[in-house]
């Protein structure tokens, strides 16, 4: 009897939550109709003149994508409200129907932003010209928030306040929340990322954001769903074995991966969809001698690009104790540094393959990182940067210039710079070594031999340099 109660009392609120749903959607979609055709009559459309008819037009497009989002989502929550069979948790559902409501409040809101515009339309078609100051509408918004339908991109670039207007600890009077200036280009694709249920499970859409990153639009804005993780995630390797032993392929999700597991990035046959560091994971054979034993020695000159990490160390000793490694691979470089007690950070994105994900399991530090971003370290902090297979020919002069210069501000006068077999076409070299001539660094360690598989027209430029103490003069 109880539980019978307790039912209907269920029942009974669904219901009606249902029913506010349906007025509230139905209340949207009539104040959007009715904005529509105040401010789009034919006669307005025939009177205006050139300026006014085109911004008219932006103003019609932007009010008819804003009809159609909200019609969308209503239907959407609609149809899953007939097809739901089973209960739900009021709590559970009244997050979800809040989330919903939410979405259609900011989506009216975004089009009343647009209403004193298209009201001095309408006033200029009609003649009336003389408007009070006062009343005359504001130009519209350079608020980022104001470009975007989705709500949570809106909430998220808006400045929040800080609470009882004080400053906070950092000296500021609110959180400056930021987002790359190429999201902005990518407003499809951001949008289609920021659209989630707020506190459900994130999409499966990390291609999506590495997409959004590489071209520009980072940082990212935050997100208020859960990431997915590995359905049957197990406990990593100890690191005694971590360091070379392929991780378990179940704490990886491989849906957006050509190969499905470990074994096949480690196999030399089989297609991986991608080709930069298509070795890396193949510990046993190619990554376990890498920096520890001589390689690939140039028979006319018998000089190699790969130097030792041994030789390396040596030339400050003690000295290099924390560094950066910004490469393509799976943390090698970090690993064999920890053997010589010096804590690497390992920057890398994930190129066809779960570089990141493989520097974790192996029990290392990986930073997820483009470089289009400034180096997250504070200026002088680091005693070594390391980059191979990364900075070659294919990188623009200008570009250089501003990463190298932003790699000289994080390391410590002192520290070493080691570029590890860069390579391009030979009659590129010149301009490329004058942007490292130009940081002034002492040279331990510079060498230039050819690229043998290039029938002599690409060459590979190692360096070992060292950070002088500035300012000169």
């Amino acid at each position: 009897m109880r539980k019978q109660r307790f039912v209907m009392k269920l029942g009974t609120w669904r219901g009606l939550v249902h029913r506010s749903i349906l007025i509230l959607a139905t209340l949207a979609i009539f104040i959007l109709v009715v904005t529509f055709t105040m401010f789009s009559s034919p006669r307005s459309l025939t009177l205006c003149s050139e300026e006014n008819s085109e911004m008219q037009s932006w103003n019609q497009t932007q009010l008819r994508m804003t009809i159609q989002t909200v019609t969308q989502k209503i239907q959407l929550q609609l149809e899953e409200i007939r097809d739901s069979k089973s209960s739900t948790e009021p709590g559970t559902s009244s997050l979800k129907f809040g989330s919903f409501l939410a979405d259609i409040v900011g989506l009216i809101e975004s089009v009343h932003e647009y209403l004193p515009e298209l009201e001095l339309t309408h006033q200029t078609n009609r003649g009336v010209r003389d408007t009070h100051p006062l009343l005359k509408p504001k130009q519209r918004s350079d608020e980022p928030a104001d470009y975007f339908l989705i709500e949570e991109i809106r909430k998220y670039v808006k400045i929040k306040p800080n609470r009882l207007g004080k400053q906070n600890f950092m000296g500021a009077n609110g959180t400056f929340t930021s987002i790359g200036h190429a999201c902005f280009s990518m407003k499809k694709e951001l949008e289609e990322y920021m659209d989630y249920d707020v506190g459900d499970i994130c999409n499966d859409d990390w291609k999506l954001a590495q997409k959004l990153m590489v071209h520009g639009c980072d940082p990212l804005p935050r997100r208020r769903c859960f990431s997915r993780a590995p359905q049957l995630y197990r406990r990593p390797f100890p690191i005694s074995e971590s360091l070379w032993k392929l991780p378990d392929n179940k704490n990886v999700r491989w849906s957006q991966y050509r190969c499905k597991n470990f074994t096949c990035l480690a196999s030399n046959r089989s297609p991986k969809g991608f080709f930069k560091c298509a070795d890396c994971f193949n510990l046993s054979h190619h990554e376990l001698p890498r920096w520890i034993k001589a390689a690939n020695l140039d028979p006319i000159s018998n000089v190699t690009a790969d130097f030792l990490i041994p030789q390396v160390l040596n030339i400050k000793p003690g000295e290099i104790r924390i560094g950066l490694d910004f490469s393509v691979g799976t943390g090698t470089f970090a690993a064999r540094m920890r053997e010589f007690n010096v804590t690497i950070v390992s920057a890398t994105i994930n190129l066809g393959a779960p570089f990141n994900e493989m520097i974790a399991l192996r029990g290392l530090v990986p930073l997820y990182l483009t470089i289009n971003q400034r180096l997250p370290f504070f200026d002088n902090t680091l005693d070594m940067i390391h980059t191979t297979r990364f900075l070659d020919g294919w990188i623009d002069y200008v570009l250089l210039d501003f990463v190298l210069y932003d790699w000289d501000r994080v390391l410590r006068p002192g520290g070493l710079l080691w570029i590890d077999s860069f390579f391009c076409v030979k009659e590129d070299l010149g301009d490329y070594l004058e942007a490292f001539k130009v940081l002034r660094y002492k040279k331990h360690k510079w060498v230039i031999v050819p690229k043998v598989d290039k029938d002599d027209k690409e060459v590979f430029f190692s360096a070992v340099l060292e950070k002088p103490p500035r300012p000169f003069r």
